[in-house]
């Protein structure tokens, strides 16, 4: 008896240091999450069930669970690494199988997809026509590398204060005669194939009370090419009240602005002056904008928390590409594990339920950071002295039993 309960003691000893190894080999295994044995004792019971007082057997290692403790997280260079902040997994899609995973060390492939180092690709919601992203099943989430088609411009804002202190003109307005407006200022617009053009707009002062007339030209063309709504040629007017705010709806509609170079002409777009004042102070622009750009070509990629992926551009344009999805189980620990920092949904496990990150109970993800394995060194290395010690132990206990056995032999 004492031989079987040192043997199984000296087995359950040995696999706890294999499973202490384990984890001390993967402490700079990313994602990696540490293991830890429990153990069982073991009693042999008679064939009616009942018997003297039980001294039991042995021990046994019952099960070998997992910690799913959250790791720290390491900043990186590749903004296509992700950590994940919380509960959650990664959903990895290898051409039909599907497995989970905390290692976020992803990149592009060939094809566009987002992938992990043996191939997998990462699984999420794709977006529309308009780069709004699509709740449906996931899918491998695949990013579009192609350059962003150019957006003509469709409206214009400013916000700038006219100073009332100005003297009113009369004379008549040409772009070329500094004398002929109050003041000027220019933004850049855009036609429909992406075309750059400068609009300034010019701010008279009428000689009635709280009224500014005002021009534009574009590329330094003529005004006659510029129809601000009230005809070519003739100017919008900006009314304000006796407390300097502007009294005029907003914005002005129906503006046509003639230009060349093979676009669509004339260009039609808004401009608001939504904010503007004229106050007894300096004339000063606060802000002026426009909606177009020119064609992008794909610079690189940012991952929100919420796990949308937005693609950054040449022009300064950001789009959104997709968005990617983590899952729960009811029991983490019940998850087969494969190798490759990868496991397996089980019937102990539960179905994976899917959603985004920050909803529900789903952590957040932080991009280009990587969760590192939860193995504390420190603490396995006392767990493996204390490991090797039970083996002594238990190797002892074989060692005494026979010295007990050769005693008895040696009776006579």
């Amino acid at each position: 008896m004492g031989f079987q309960s040192g043997l199984s003691g000296l087995n359950a000893s040995a696999k706890n240091l294999d499973i202490i190894g384990n984890n001390v080999a993967n402490s700079n295994t990313v994602g990696f999450k540490n293991s830890r044995a429990i153990f069982a004792d073991v009693f042999a019971s008679s064939v009616a069930g009942s018997g003297a007082s039980p001294v039991g057997i042995g021990v046994k290692v019952a099960q070998v669970q997992q910690q799913f403790a959250q790791g720290n997280i390491s900043v990186t260079n590749n903004s296509l690494d992700l950590a994940i902040n919380g509960k959650g997994f990664f959903r990895l899609d290898n051409d039909g199988p599907i497995s989970y995973s905390r290692n976020g060390q992803f990149h592009q492939d060939s094809e566009g997809y987002i992938v992990n180092v043996d191939g997998y690709k990462v699984t999420g919601y794709p977006v529309d026509a308009g780069n709004n992203v699509v709740a449906s099943a996931p899918v491998p989430l695949r990013m579009s590398t192609s350059d962003i088609q150019p957006e003509a411009t469709s409206a214009v804002e400013a916000t700038l204060n006219l100073d009332s202190r100005s003297a009113p003109i009369a004379a008549a307005f040409a772009p070329t005669n500094a004398s002929t407006y109050t003041n000027a200022t220019s933004t850049a617009i855009y036609d429909s194939l992406g075309n750059a053009h400068s609009l300034t707009l010019y701010f008279v002062k009428a000689a009635a009370a709280g009224e500014w007339n005002v021009h534009a030209t574009v590329d330094g063309g003529g005004v006659a090419a510029v129809d601000l709504g009230a005809g070519a040629g003739l100017p919008a007017t900006l009314n304000f009240n006796s407390t300097g705010l502007m009294t005029t709806a907003m914005p002005l509609t129906g503006i046509n602005l003639s230009i060349t170079g093979g676009a669509i002409t004339p260009l039609s777009t808004t401009l608001s002056f939504n904010g503007t004042t004229q106050f007894g102070s300096e004339y000063g622009v606060t802000s002026l904008s426009q909606n177009g750009y020119t064609s992008g070509r794909l610079t690189g990629f940012n991952v929100s928390e919420s796990g949308i992926v937005q693609g950054r551009y040449s022009n300064g344009e950001v789009n959104n590409l997709g968005q990617v999805v983590l899952v729960t189980f009811a029991n983490p620990e019940g998850l087969r594990l494969m190798g490759d920092n990868q496991w397996q949904e089980t019937t102990e496990s539960g179905l994976s339920v899917v959603g985004t990150p920050l909803t529900g109970s789903l952590g957040s993800l932080q991009s280009a950071s990587v969760e590192d394995s939860n193995v504390d060194l420190t603490q396995e290395l006392v767990n493996m002295i204390t490991a090797q010690r039970t083996y002594q132990a238990n190797a002892q206990t074989i060692k005494t039993q026979d010295q007990t056995l050769q005693t008895l032999l040696n009776l006579r």
